[in-house]
C-alpha cells in the first residue's frame, strides 16, 4: 500500500491552479515578456521556493489533488504552481523557461521543491491525512 491510495480527487473547477491561471494561453508579446521573468524567477531558488511554500498553504485543494500522487512529477507541478502565483506566469510558459536554465540551476530549484513537498507531507500527516512510513506496510 502506497500513500497514493490515500489520494483525494477534486473536480478542476476547485484547483486553485485553474482559477489563478496556470493553464491559461498567452500571446506572443506576453509569453516573451513572462519566459524572461519566468528564468530569472526559477533561476533564484531562495525566492522559487518562499513561493513554493505559499503554494503549500495557499492552495490546498490543487495539492491536494497535484502532491497526493507520487507518480506524477511533484517538483515540476510545485515550480509551475510557484511561478504562477508570483508572476501569473502559465504552465507552459514556466516549462519552457526550465530548459533555459544552468544544471546548477535546476538542481537548486529542484531541492527547494523536495522541502515544499516534505514540508507538505509533513503537514497531512499531522493533520491525519497521510499515513506514517511505517504504517504503509504493516498490513504486508
Amino acid at each position: 500500500m502506497s500513500s497514493d491510495t490515500l489520494r483525494r480527487f477534486h473536480h478542476y473547477s476547485q484547483w486553485e491552479e485553474v482559477a489563478s491561471g496556470m493553464w491559461r494561453k498567452v500571446g506572443p508579446a506576453e509569453r516573451i515578456k513572462l519566459l524572461e521573468d519566468a528564468r530569472v524567477f526559477t533561476g533564484d531558488a531562495d525566492r522559487y521556493g518562499s513561493w513554493m511554500m505559499r503554494v503549500i498553504t495557499d492552495w490546498p485543494i490543487s495539492c491536494e489533488q497535484n502532491l497526493g500522487f507520487e507518480g506524477q512529477n511533484r517538483q515540476a507541478w510545485v515550480g509551475h504552481a510557484a511561478c504562477c502565483m508570483a508572476l501569473n506566469c502559465p504552465e507552459d510558459v514556466t516549462r519552457a523557461a526550465w530548459w533555459l536554465l544552468t544544471q546548477p540551476q535546476r538542481d537548486a530549484a529542484n531541492a527547494v521543491a523536495d522541502k515544499a513537498i516534505a514540508t507538505w507531507e509533513e503537514g497531512q500527516r499531522a493533520a491525519g491525512q497521510l499515513p506514517l512510513f511505517e504504517e504503509l506496510y504493516a498490513e504486508a
